[in-house]
């Protein structure tokens, strides 16, 4: 994004602005918002599915899409050895005065680091895959960040239920779109708007397919409330 929309957001709400939100648009024509204060939550206020994936980690942890740094702060206040990585200069700048102590300004795509024992994508962090087709290429560059046992842990949903349905129950997809949970998003925050970028919603069985080709188990650690999930991967033995 040429536009630095969730940094700006953020170094926003750091410095006392508490009452902004972030505006989402998609594809699908759907029209989406939620308070920065969501970035901020603590662990307590956080989901199910955020907790769960947050006690699942183990030994050095990479949090990948860091935000503002709240699943970062939680673990590194247990005691985990955690580096933090972000795209936006605005989060990583915060997540630094936030207390962290290994916050580095990059994308998955780019980070070239050491190896940890839990890779951890939340708030549907897998979604900077893109499209479907990218995921083998994500999942080759993981093993490479994996240490032998280590493990993705990330959440991801089914989006099939926001396209039509007809009587027989059957979805009706567009012909011209390679995989349903392909999505283009733009965000905006007060007057600054970002660049369309594609985000990936992947369901549990395509993922378990794709996973395999790769090498990797994959487990359903558990269900969401509403078509979304929580996986974790390791590589077979």
């Amino acid at each position: 994004m040429a536009v630095d929309v969730f940094g700006k957001a953020i170094l926003d709400y750091h410095s006392g602005e508490t009452t902004g939100e972030i505006r989402t648009f998609s594809s699908l024509q759907e029209q989406d918002s939620f308070p920065v204060s969501h970035l901020f939550r603590s662990y307590d206020s956080m989901a199910l599915l955020e907790r769960k994936a947050l006690d699942l980690c183990k030994g050095r942890v990479l949090d990948i899409g860091c935000g503002a740094g709240s699943h970062s702060l939680y673990l590194q206040s247990k005691g985990f050895d955690v580096t933090s990585i972000d795209i936006s200069p605005g989060a990583v700048q915060v997540c630094k005065a936030r207390g962290l102590k290994d916050v580095i300004e990059s994308d998955f795509w780019q980070y070239e680091g050491d190896t940890f024992d839990t890779l951890l994508l939340l708030m549907n962090g897998i979604g900077i895959v893109g499209q479907l087709s990218q995921l083998a290429a994500f999942l080759q560059k993981a093993r490479k960040l994996l240490k032998p046992g280590g493990q993705i842990i990330f959440d991801s949903s089914d989006i099939i239920y926001m396209y039509d349905q007809d009587e027989d129950g059957g979805f009706w997809v567009p012909e011209d779109i390679p995989y349903y949970g392909e999505l283009t998003y733009e965000i905006q925050y007060n007057s600054y708007k970002s660049a369309p970028f594609a985000w990936l919603f992947v369901d549990f069985t395509t993922l378990l397919a794709e996973a395999r080709k790769e090498g990797f188990a994959c487990n359903l650690v558990r269900k969401g409330d509403h078509f979304d999930y929580l996986a974790k991967l390791t590589v077979e033995v």
